[in-house]
Order: C-alpha cells, then sequence, then structure tokens
C-alpha cells in the first residue's frame, strides 16, 4: 500500500543536527496519520507520499520547515518562589509572556537555576536547529473512521481516549510540571 492521505505510516527514524550528532535513536517508532494533520512535520510528510513499505531515506529540515528559528524573546527570568519544588534544569512548565493574556499558554523549559531566580525557555528545545532525519517505512495501512474522525492514531504507538481526560488542568494551575525525557 502506498502511503497517501488518511493513512497510517510507521517509521523507523534517527535524528541528529547537520553535523550528525544524534538527537534521538528512535527506539520508539513514529507512528502518525498522514494527510496534514500536523502529526509530524510537513517535510516528512511531503518526502514520504507516495512512497511504500521499505522505502529509506536520509532527510535534512532546516529551521523554518521544522521547529522554527530561535527567539531570544521567548526567554524570560522568574523568582523561584513562583515556581514548585523540587524544581531541576529540563523540567517543563506550561505559562504565559509577560503581559500576553491574549496569547495562549507555551511550554517552557528551565534552563538555568540560580538562588533565587530560574531561567525559563518558551523556545522548542530544537528550535534554530538544521534536522536530519533517517527514515524507513516499516508499515502502511488504511486508517480507521475514528482515527479520521479525531485526526489522530489510536492504539499501539498511537493516542489513547480515556473518560478522566476532563480533570486535566485545574482552574488556577499556573505552572504544570512537564519532566522532559
Amino acid at each position: 500500500m502506498k502511503i497517501a492521505k488518511n493513512t497510517v505510516v510507521t517509521v523507523q527514524y534517527k535524528l541528529s543536527d547537520a553535523q550528525n550528532n544524534l538527537i534521538e535513536d528512535g527506539r520508539q517508532p513514529m507512528v502518525y496519520l498522514h494527510g496534514g494533520y500536523e502529526n509530524t512535520l510537513p517535510k516528512i510528510e511531503e518526502e514520504l507520499e507516495g512512497k511504500d513499505v521499505g522505502y529509506e531515506n536520509t532527510i535534512q529540515i532546516e529551521p523554518e520547515d521544522a521547529f522554527g528559528d530561535y527567539d531570544p524573546n521567548l526567554v524570560k527570568v522568574e523568582p523561584r518562589s513562583r515556581l514548585p519544588e523540587p524544581l531541576e534544569v529540563g523540567m517543563q512548565f506550561e505559562g504565559m509572556l509577560d503581559g500576553d493574556s491574549d496569547e495562549e499558554a507555551m511550554i517552557f523549559t528551565v534552563t538555568d537555576i540560580a538562588e533565587d531566580k530560574v531561567v525559563l525557555d518558551g523556545n522548542h528545545p530544537l528550535a534554530g536547529m538544521a534536522l536530519r532525519f533517517e527514515l524507513k517505512v516499516t508499515d502502511v495501512r488504511e486508517a480507521t473512521e475514528e482515527e479520521i474522525a479525531h485526526e489522530h492514531v489510536h492504539g499501539a504507538h498511537g493516542h489513547h481516549h480515556h473518560d478522566d481526560d476532563e480533570d486535566e488542568g485545574e482552574a488556577g494551575d499556573q505552572f504544570r510540571s512537564q519532566p522532559i525525557h
């Protein structure tokens, strides 16, 4: 079966920077719903469109087509007292840029901790980097009607729906801890 809109694609991958420094070894395959559902980078979808199981290639994606350029305006310093303890570099929190109450909340990563100050970076950890993906298609199947309606893959390596999802994001949660893998 060829990769086309509304197919579920399983890809073994390795992710490196432009200098071939390994970023992610892809022990778990990437499984996504193909067809512009924003489940992977558009350049990866473009590369895999029309391909079959067994297709392999290495592609380089520039920052503007990956996670954007690094924006120093997305870095802020907060009093340590505003964040929960224990606090570690690499932890992630959801928050707003100062004075940006009309914008959506964004994820900030703790990049430095001083005695009473914490540096939070709202850039994606891979922002500003050209990325090299080694790709190998290992499976292609038709998506289910439910996957198409929900715009993502269900089941193994996909998304699972739970009845208690409504409990996420309590009112008043200014920051929600999400440690990086």
